[in-house]
Parts: structure tokens; C-alpha cells; sequence
């Protein structure tokens, strides 16, 4: 079974022509279902994807009770999927529904991540373009999973590897990351990219640093997250080491130079350090004990969804 994760958000415009494009794509893989979460749209969204959810079974919507960004979105539908393969896809038409099966033809070679490369893409070269290039060399680079085009929303994934990713802030684009850290295999296929028919795009050049804060984030969960006093203990032995050494260089020059301790700066550099190395292995000790925290419990959603429509009743 099939399910595509389709995240909305005042997309009442585009939807229409998305409703078409997926009834073609049923009609190929019947068992098929399409999730829409509406992330808190303050337009006709919502009731036109009521609508569609009232004439198609396949059609399940879920309606966030405010707007919590694309990641959350995204989270929910995957918590809410039943497809052995799950699809996520872009409701703005700047993604072809019809390049989906190209995307599972690929899966069926044996690989469990396909994503999707925009190629020849459509949008401003400054504002949308430029800062995509600069965001998907940087992560590639950290992340060791060569991908040329991450910020494309349509991807297929099998479900065993992505079941146990749980997503916040905005992560949805490292997902592939994630997947390949876990040993998926990981490809890309070129796709069909359209200019924005409806609405306006929310990206801009702001973007690179916000990727540069959230690789940052993504490589110390990987590496740091079930021993944060590796990174935050090694920078405090190595803070204390500086401040011993510079604390001998200033007593050298006191007694052997004549140097008084006032006229140089080595003596405050030495308290600094040593402050600095201090407080960083008390942070180390205390980030241990979020970590702990953080695995004996459960985690909490970073969704709330206010409404499903075609989705199964659960036994209270």
C-alpha cells in the first residue's frame, strides 16, 4: 500500500488541479491513500479537502488546530500513514503527482529512499535557487549523504525507515540523513518542477543560515546525543588545559623574565579559561541528565490535530 503525505497550508488555488492529478493516480494504485494535513490554513482549504475526503475513501484529511510549520505536518502524516511506501508531496503543483511512479519504479531496484532533484527548477535564481545550492552543498558536505537537491518535498520512502524518525522545528529536510545514518539506501532521480501557479513562497536567504543551524543540531543528535559529555566535557578538559598553560607561561615570565603579572594579559586569560572549562563540564553533566530524561520518557508530538476525516476510530 501507498500513502502519500500531502502537507497544506492555504492552498486553496492549487488543490483542485491536485485533487484530479491524485484521482489519476488512484485509478493506477487502487489500494492508495492520500493523506492532507491542513497545517492551520485560514482559507477555503480545509472545506474544499473535506469535500474531496466526503466523494473519495482514499482521501484522508487531518486538520491541525494551528499552523505549526511543514516538519510537524509532515510528522503527522506520517503517524497516521498505513502505506508500506510512504510519498511525500508539495499541494502548491510546483511537484508532478505524475513523477510518483518513477520514484517507486526506482524503490523496486532496491533502494529505500528516493528522492526527488529538481533539475531544471523554476523559481527565482537569488531569492529561491542560490540559497538551495548553498544549503544542500553544506549539508551534504556534513552529512557525508551526497544529495543535490534536498528541499524537494517529493521523495518516497519505505516505511522501515522512516517509522522511528520523529521530526521538529525544521528537520523534514534531513530526513534522508537520518535514513542513511541508519543504514538505508539511499538515491535521487531527476523530477519535473513547475513555477508556482498559486500563492507565494515563504523561503528566502535567510534560509542558509537557518540550515547551518539545523546541521549543527542534526550532527550533535547523531554523534552526541547518548553521551553529551563527550562534546561538552572534552571542550572543558581542553578550556582547563589552556588555562593550566597559561598560568605556567605567566608564573615563567614573573620569575624568570621579571614580568609582573599585571601587564599581561595571560593571568585573566587563565580565570576565563578556567571558568569557561568549568561551567562547559557542568553543562556536559547536566545535558547527561536530559539525555537520560529524554530516553525513559515518552516523546511528546509537536502536532495537535484538531480534526480527522476517513481515518479508522481507535479503541479508547
Amino acid at each position: 500500500m501507498i500513502s502519500l503525505v500531502i502537507p497544506v497550508y492555504n492552498e486553496e488555488g492549487s488543490l483542485p488541479k491536485l485533487f484530479e492529478a491524485i484521482a489519476t493516480f488512484s485509478e493506477q494504485y487502487p489500494d492508495m491513500e492520500a493523506i492532507f494535513i491542513d497545517d492551520g490554513s485560514v482559507d477555503s482549504s480545509f472545506t474544499l479537502l473535506k469535500n474531496e475526503a466526503e466523494k473519495h475513501l482514499y482521501c484522508k484529511v487531518i486538520r491541525l488546530a494551528r499552523n505549526t510549520g511543514q516538519t510537524a505536518a509532515i510528522q503527522a502524516g506520517i503517524d497516521h500513514a498505513s502505506g508500506d511506501v510512504l510519498v511525500f508531496l508539495d499541494s502548491d503543483l510546483q511537484n508532478d503527482p505524475a513523477d510518483i511512479p518513477k520514484l517507486l519504479t526506482k524503490l523496486d531496484e532496491g533502494y529505500d529512499v528516493v528522492s526527488g532533484w529538481r533539475k531544471d527548477r523554476k523559481d527565482n535564481p537569488i531569492k529561491r535557487n542560490l540559497p538551495s545550492h548553498i544549503a544542500n552543498a553544506i549539508i551534504s558536505w556534513v552529512s557525508g549523504v551526497h544529495l543535490h537537491d534536498y528541499g524537494c518535498t517529493l521523495k518516497a520512502y519505505r516505511r522501515e525507515v522512516i517509522k522511528d524518525v520523529h521530526l521538529y522545528g525544521e528537520m523534514h529536510r534531513f530526513i534522508p540523513v537520518y535514513a542513511a545514518w541508519k543504514g538505508a539506501k539511499v538515491t535521487e532521480i531527476p523530477v519535473s518542477h513547475h513555477a508556482r501557479q498559486f500563492g507565494t513562497s515563504s523561503y528566502g536567504l535567510e534560509r542558509i543560515f537557518k540550515v547551518l543551524l539545523d546541521i549543527c543540531v542534526v550532527k550533535f543528535l547523531d554523534r552526541f546525543l547518548a553521551k553529551p559529555i563527550y562534546i561538552f566535557g572534552g571542550f572543558g578538559l581542553i578550556a582547563l588545559f589552556l588555562s593550566f598553560l597559561s598560568l605556567i607561561w605567566a608564573l615563567g615570565l614573573k620569575f624568570f623574565s621579571g614580568v609582573s603579572l599585571v601587564l599581561t594579559p595571560l593571568p585573566l586569560f587563565s580565570g576565563i579559561a578556567f571558568l569557561l572549562g568549568g561551567i562547559s563540564i557542568l553543562m556536559g553533566i547536566l545535558a547527561e541528565v536530559v539525555s537520560r530524561t529524554y530516553f525513559a520518557s515518552s516523546r511528546e508530538k509537536p502536532y495537535v490535530a484538531k480534526e480527522l476525516v476517513n481515518f479508522p476510530l481507535k479503541a479508547k
